[in-house]
Parts: C-alpha cells; sequence; structure tokens
C-alpha cells in the first residue's frame, strides 16, 4: 500500500512539473494511520526540476502530516489530497539555471524588475556566481559589452534581498504570499535558499 501511495505521489508531483530528472519519495507513518488516511509526512529529493518555467538544479522538502483519500488509491484512482499543508526544505539553482530561466517569456517581466532595480536597465541577460559572488549583467542599449554588478542575496522579511557588496540595498525578489524564504546563500555553484511553503491541492 505505502509503495502504491509513493506512486501516487510521485505521479502528482510529476504533473506538476514540466520536468523532473530524478525524484525519490519517503513516506513517513504507520500503516494504520494510513489507512485512516492520514501520513505523518513525506520526505522528498528531487534533481534537474523544471517548475512554471523555472529551472530548479536541487529540492529537497519535508512535509507536515497530511490527510489523502486512500479509498480512491486503492481503486486506482489519482491521489487527492484533502487539506492544503505546509512544506519545508531547500532549493537551489545554478546561475546557469536561472539565466535561462530570466531569459524565458514567462520571467521576462521579473528580469525586467530586477534589471530595472539592479542595474538601472533591463533586462537581466545573465548571471554568475563567482568566488561567493552574484554577478549580475544587463545590456546596455550601443554598448558591446554587458553591463555587470557584484551582489550578495539574502533572507529578510520572508523574501529575497540583492545588495550590492558595500551592503546598499539594490532589490527585492516579489515573492508569493504562500512561500517564506528564511535563509539564501551562495554556495559553491550554487544559490541556496531555505524556507517553508503552504501548498494548496
Amino acid at each position: 500500500m505505502l509503495q502504491l501511495l509513493a506512486s501516487g505521489l510521485q505521479l502528482w508531483i510529476r504533473s506538476q512539473c514540466e520536468a523532473v530528472e530524478s525524484l525519490e519519495i519517503q513516506l513517513h507513518g504507520t500503516a494504520l494511520n494510513l489507512l485512516r488516511g492520514r501520513l505523518d509526512g513525506v520526505s522528498l529529493m528531487a534533481r534537474k526540476v523544471v517548475y512554471q518555467g523555472l529551472e530548479i538544479e536541487l529540492v529537497e522538502l519535508q512535509s507536515d502530516p497530511l490527510n489523502i483519500q486512500i479509498g480512491g488509491v486503492l481503486r486506482g484512482q489519482p491521489l487527492q489530497l484533502e487539506h492544503a499543508f505546509l512544506i519545508r526544505g531547500t532549493v537551489a539553482f545554478t546561475a546557469d539555471g536561472l539565466s535561462g530561466s530570466l531569459n524565458r517569456p514567462r520571467w521576462r517581466n521579473l528580469s525586467d524588475h530586477l534589471g530595472e532595480q539592479l542595474l538601472g536597465l533591463g533586462p537581466l541577460r545573465q548571471l554568475r556566481i563567482t568566488r561567493g559572488i552574484l554577478v549580475v549583467a544587463a545590456e546596455a542599449y550601443g554598448e558591446p559589452q554587458l553591463i555587470e554588478l557584484e551582489t550578495m542575496p539574502e533572507a529578510d522579511g520572508g523574501s529575497v534581498v540583492i545588495r550590492d557588496l558595500n551592503g546598499q540595498l539594490r532589490g527585492r525578489l516579489p515573492m508569493d504570499p504562500n512561500i517564506r524564504i528564511e535563509h539564501a546563500s551562495l554556495e559553491a555553484d550554487r544559490l541556496r535558499l531555505q524556507g517553508e511553503a503552504q501548498v494548496t491541492p
């Protein structure tokens, strides 16, 4: 039964994404609670995910307890989650993945917004992570080279802010009200964000 449920969860998660290279799910709970339609939680690890056009290198999440309609799963129906639930964890992005995402039509408004906030022009054309610094670059009309700014991201008020190396606030990412970022850091060649999100099925 647990394997059947795990397969149903995998199918549901994959249906929410445009691409998932690898996905591992671990269910927490007892068989008795499962028969009552309750799981103590789910742990998830996924690599190379594309969600709403956003390229995510790594996702590691842990959910709060879930209420599920187990009867439908046993009859071969798609998994139905009964209530909204909270997840906590980490997502990591590569600079190449972020650059590719921001150059897609879906994220063009965000790219323009960040370019104007950070450099006074937009859209952003390129992001790089070098020696623990996030370098953002945009194209100025008539200039042969990209205009660049070295920055540091950090969590602030549930969102992500981007400061230049002098500590001056340059930009703030617009954030879904259901998502709260608690920590932002640059590690190796990745931007890592830790936080929590309310998921509504």
